[in-house]
């Protein structure tokens, strides 16, 4: 299968490794390049970009994925590219250990060291970023992103298109707004309303998200 990768910034990249380690590990995916519309590079991390998303029409390919870590900018590529018919396709690491029931929704991304433990679901569009954990029967809504290093406990519930921040931790049984953020290091005990930027030890509200 080959894979066109949407965004070819610095997510694009740890993207483009996902799928070079899994093609050494035995996959038959295979990277082939990227398409940007910020970018007039002819070449980025080692693989060309094709040009703008418009420019997918005339490359021929199997599928795509959106390596972008804005929630909205991604969702919204998301959404314009399965509108046109576009197959979406995951990227997992091989060094992630998943338990075998976990669910990877499509156009999901789970990078290097990151662990998902039993009965955990991870919706369409997501990020479980590098060296993440998501204990057991957590439930990740579309267009997340789980930065590096962020741990939650058993039973957490994280709504659409929210961003927990580097390290963040989440006490077991927490539910996580749609579209909220949690600051880098914050540390989850209540229940976060959505839209709502929360940050510090225990994470408090700080403002409300305004579009």
């Amino acid at each position: 299968m080959k894979v066109i990768i949407v965004g070819a910034g610095g997510h694009g990249a740890v993207v483009a490794d996902i799928f070079q380690a899994a093609r050494r590990a035995g996959s038959s995916v295979e990277a082939i390049g990227f398409v940007d519309d910020g970018r007039h590079a002819k070449s980025a991390h080692g693989l060309p970009v094709f040009g703008s998303t418009s420019s997918l029409a005339s490359e021929p390919h199997d599928a795509v994925i959106v390596a972008v870590g804005d929630n909205r900018t991604r969702q919204r590529l998301f959404d314009m590219l399965r509108n046109q018919g576009e197959h979406l396709v995951t990227a997992v690491h091989p060094s992630a250990v998943l338990a075998s029931d976990v669910s990877i929704g499509e156009g999901s991304m789970v990078c290097a060291g990151a662990i998902i433990n039993p009965g955990t679901v991870v919706g369409a569009n997501s990020i479980v970023n590098t060296a993440s954990s998501l204990d057991h029967h957590n439930v990740v809504g579309a267009h997340v992103h789980i930065a590096p290093g962020v741990h939650t406990g058993g039973e957490v519930q994280i709504g659409e298109g929210a961003m927990l921040g580097i390290g963040t931790v989440v006490i077991p049984g927490r539910r996580i707004g749609a579209w909220a953020t949690v600051g880098a290091g914050g540390v989850v005990v209540r229940d976060i309303e959505p839209e709502t930027v929360v940050i510090g030890v225990p994470a408090a509200p700080f403002r409300r998200i305004v579009e």
